[in-house]
């Protein structure tokens, strides 16, 4: 499948849970790694969860980082901000809700508030578990908003 293809897939898909009469603005498909193109890939050097700037350990993307802990008002599922960061299925169904550090790191929790994978704040869409797997990919759609593209085994950490 060439990069184009996917993408426009991806926004097509988009598009279509947007129209879905909730206040949510990241719809959540599940996506085969082996069909993504490289670019938004594991394999590709920007997405790599070796890099250090990807890592779980680095400052911005760490768990002991305060600004990603569930604890921090921001993260909270009672935060009534979080009622407008949603993040959906295809059917509707609520998974969690996603925010951003001051770092700009996206982090995307379950409904119960448990962080399970963030995006770093720049050199790369992809999305990584909070032990550094390598979990997905972020793209935007048309008109704003972004569309999380998540590996089988990262959809099911947020039904655990």
């Amino acid at each position: 499948m060439d990069t184009d293809f996917m993408r426009l897939a991806l926004a097509a898909i988009a598009s279509a849970l947007l129209a879905i009469p909730a206040h949510a603005d990241a719809p959540l498909i599940v996506i085969e790694q082996s069909q993504i193109p490289f670019d938004l890939g594991p394999a590709h050097p920007a997405n790599k969860p070796s890099r250090m700037s990807n890592s779980p350990n680095s400052a911005w993307n760490s768990a002991a980082n305060s600004a990603n802990s569930s604890s921090a008002y921001e993260n909270r599922p009672s935060n009534p901000a979080n009622s407008e960061r949603l993040i959906i299925t295809g059917d509707g169904g609520v998974m969690g809700f996603y925010s951003r550090n001051a770092g700009g790191v996206l982090n995307l929790f379950d409904v119960n508030g448990r962080r399970i994978a963030y995006r770093p704040a720049k050199g790369t869409r992809s999305l990584f578990t909070t032990d550094g797997q390598w979990c997905g990919t972020v793209d935007g759609v048309r008109g704003g908003g972004f569309v999380l593209g998540v590996t089988r085994s990262c959809a099911a950490r947020f039904n655990r």
